[in-house]
């Protein structure tokens, strides 16, 4: 068997090992692998409008989660004003996605 191990502080902490090899171990426990997780992918920001329409979500709903009021919102959804690297990483939280284009 093909393993690495990480250790932190001196101690083994992880055991890396190829794929294949985890799931024969997984067969002979008589368990199923988990399912991967596939990345969502990244947002345009200037499509932050229709991104939040096709999540179903209001201006209120995402507002609320970034922390910011539904007027401001809108004012960065129609440009009129910029988002913060911050905000951004906010939205895309909302949103779902793993980030924005171009950033």
């Amino acid at each position: 068997m093909n393993v690495q191990v990480i250790a932190r502080d001196g101690k083994p902490e992880y055991a890396v090992l190829p794929w294949e090899q985890y799931l024969q171990l997984l067969k002979d426990a008589g368990r199923e692998p988990a399912e991967v997780q596939q990345e969502q992918p990244l947002g345009n920001l200037r499509e932050l409008k229709s991104l939040r329409e096709q999540a179903m979500l209001t201006l209120e709903d995402v507002a609320r989660e970034a922390g910011i009021s539904p007027h401001y919102l809108q004012m960065i959804e129609s440009g009129e004003r910029e988002a913060s690297d911050v905000l951004k990483r906010t939205l895309a939280r909302a949103l779902k996605v793993s980030g924005w284009q171009g950033e």
